[in-house]
């Protein structure tokens, strides 16, 4: 009786006894220009190979200007150092690189599922922590840090400790205006932070089921957010759609091979998790976070806890709120939809349904960004672009912009940004900048409004 973890992962064990690390086959790397040019730099000093450079795959994200001019010439020294050095060490090292002109790029969690590279059953690791996203296909899917990349680069392996099996079974028909990214924020203000320590979990349930895969991709994105190695769900013919007929997924006989291996990958059956947690969100209610972790999340109809420590202390010290506020008293001056939890296709096709003759409030800045150059042409193509754009929205070119200040998209010192991005720590999207995570919907009405309302009173068209 195994889980769907136990057997990708015993595949691709090499040596090792179980409680022990082991060493893991490593099926696909995935590469950044942030993490990785310390790793490049030891395999020269050790004059290394890398020893499967067809295994690894490269884009440029977290620098990246989202304005197409500054993408010519970086500005930003170390920005720029960083892109230079992936692009001469994916050319050294004979790896493939979507670089800023190419049709692929975009942030490589988008990246990675939208070319085929991701599938079922494989082990993938990046040097990033929300690696964990392409767990969405069946995927043990993880992140490492710049001497693991180096590891990897160089042995196309890994040595890991297996962790537990936590199995999260999510139930109940979502309430119109609730979208995935409650869930997963629900789920984390629920259990806390540190609830997935080490443990890998496998979200399932009708609820998951009835997700498309980009939804399940925002669920297993932010399982790191609650502790988690990683996140996994089983694949099924939604994954088997969505990946055929991408460029890196199996061709002709190799299809048809694949997909009976990948039916072979789900759980036996629940008794064989070492942890099981059920939840109901058939009443769910679209979430905010509060506060400086994405534990401190409430209901848009609630109000902001009392402090019950120092934690929350600072919290509401670094927010400027005080217990009792309510969400839609939270003084909004930046709405960001984008990033690798909710920059993709689907999600700006539901935060463009919210949009219908209206314009955003004048004390919005808001911005859209497509995770990938891909999102953004098919955006373009169904005419996404010029509904946010009429509306006041800026539309920009892919990165991971301002999910985290490492680009020129940062948020002013003391202000409040409603962002669909994923982690809401102090200065995650530029220093003293204040990070409320939302959903897409919720995001869109507001930047609307001018401040958070409840997205269950405002349904957006199914389809724009």
């Amino acid at each position: 009786m195994k889980t769907l973890f136990d057997k990708v992962w015993e595949k691709h064990v090499i040596i090792g006894e179980e409680g022990e690390a082991q060493l893991i086959y490593i099926d696909l790397h995935l590469l950044h220009e942030v993490t990785s040019p310390q790793a490049f730099s030891g395999l020269r000093m050790e004059n290394r190979k890398v020893r499967r450079p067809e295994l690894c795959f490269a884009t440029m994200d977290h620098n990246t200007p989202t304005i197409k001019e500054d993408r010519e010439y970086i500005k930003d020294e170390i920005s720029r150092a960083q892109l230079e050095a992936l692009e001469k060490n994916c050319k050294e090292f004979d790896i493939e690189l979507a670089h800023m002109k190419d049709s692929r790029n975009g942030i490589v969690h988008i990246v990675g599922p939208e070319q085929g590279l991701t599938q079922p059953g494989k082990t993938i690791v990046c040097g990033d922590s929300h690696t964990a996203t392409h767990g969405a296909f069946g995927a043990i899917a993880f992140g490492i840090g710049t001497s693991e990349v180096e590891h990897v680069l160089a042995t196309q392996t890994l040595w890991q400790k297996k962790p537990k099996n936590m199995g999260i079974k999510v139930t109940g028909k979502l309430p119109k205006g609730v979208y995935a990214k409650d869930v997963i924020l629900y789920f984390i203000r629920t259990y806390g932070v540190a609830i997935g320590n080490g443990y890998a979990f496998e979200f399932f349930g009708d609820t998951i089921e009835n997700m498309n895969m980009e939804e399940r991709l925002t669920i297993c994105n932010m399982a790191i957010e609650a502790g988690g190695k990683c996140g996994i769900i089983a694949p099924d013919e939604k994954t088997f759609e969505y990946l055929k007929g991408k460029q890196y997924a199996p061709k002709g006989i190799k299809w048809e091979e694949k997909i009976k291996e990948w039916k072979e990958l789900y759980t036996d059956s629940i008794e064989a998790y070492d942890k099981l947690i059920e939840i109901d969100v058939s009443n769910l209610i679209p979430q905010v976070t509060w506060g400086t972790s994405p534990e401190m999340t409430i209901d848009i109809t609630g109000v902001f806890p009392q402090i019950k420590d120092r934690n929350d202390e600072k919290a509401y010290e670094y927010m400027d709120l005080k217990p009792g506020d309510s969400p839609k008293e939270i003084p909004l001056k930046h709405v960001f939809i984008g990033s690798c939890t909710n920059g993709r296709l689907s999600d700006l096709i539901v935060g463009a349904s919210y949009i219908r003759g209206r314009k955003v409030n004048k004390n919005i800045t808001a911005i859209v960004v497509p995770g990938s150059q891909i999102v953004k042409k098919e955006a373009e193509k169904m005419g996404i672009d010029k509904i946010f754009k009429e509306a006041g929205f800026q539309w920009r070119e892919a990165g991971c912009s301002t999910c985290l200040g490492m680009n020129p998209d940062l948020i002013p010192s003391g202000e409040h940004c409603a962002s669909t991005s994923n982690r809401n720590f102090e200065g995650r999207q530029g220093k003293g900048a204040r990070t409320h995570l939302v959903s897409p919907a919720m995001a869109v009405l507001a930047a609307i409004y001018g401040h958070f309302v409840d997205s269950r009173k405002e349904v957006g068209e199914e389809q724009i």
